[in-house]
């Protein structure tokens, strides 16, 4: 256990998984309150994601429901597969897990001129899971605040 390092609770997941810009999400989610039966019989594939209300407009939340499965980010340790992934995701938080979804992310090479001369480093490489949750499945990651 413990491959899980954090969740992605950000605006970077969703455009990510949803692959549309924020007017077309938000057009999408205007159309599906307004007339769900509309969408769905125009869209085969159904992509919605729900808007909550934050300090400088809306924003999306930090899940994407594709087709009626919600799918998560998590940032996890490289060595875990989607087994074990999968595994630690229904035993923490009790779901049923439908797919899991990898992403390796290499380390950039950063360098900036200070006084002293050049100074080189290099960001952490990572990997990424998108999990895809059963229908009706969700996550509250604010539950034990």
């Amino acid at each position: 256990m413990g491959y899980i390092i954090k969740p992605l609770i950000t605006e970077q997941m969703n455009a990510l998984t949803e692959k549309t810009s924020g007017e077309q999400r938000r057009k999408a989610f205007k159309r599906e309150v307004e007339n769900p039966s509309l969408v769905e019989a125009q869209e085969g594939k159904r992509m919605v994601s729900e808007e909550v209300q934050g300090k400088k407009g809306p924003k999306t939340n930090h899940y994407v429901v594709i087709d009626g499965q919600p799918k998560y980010g998590f940032i996890v340790k490289p060595n875990a597969n989607k087994f074990e992934i999968k595994k630690e995701v229904e035993a923490l938080y009790n779901v049923t897990v439908v797919a899991v979804n990898t992403m390796r992310y290499a380390g950039k090479s950063k360098q900036r001129y200070t006084k002293t001369g050049m100074v080189k480093g290099r960001t952490n490489a990572f990997k990424k899971a998108i999990v895809t949750l059963k229908a009706g499945d969700t996550i509250d990651f604010y539950s034990n605040i």
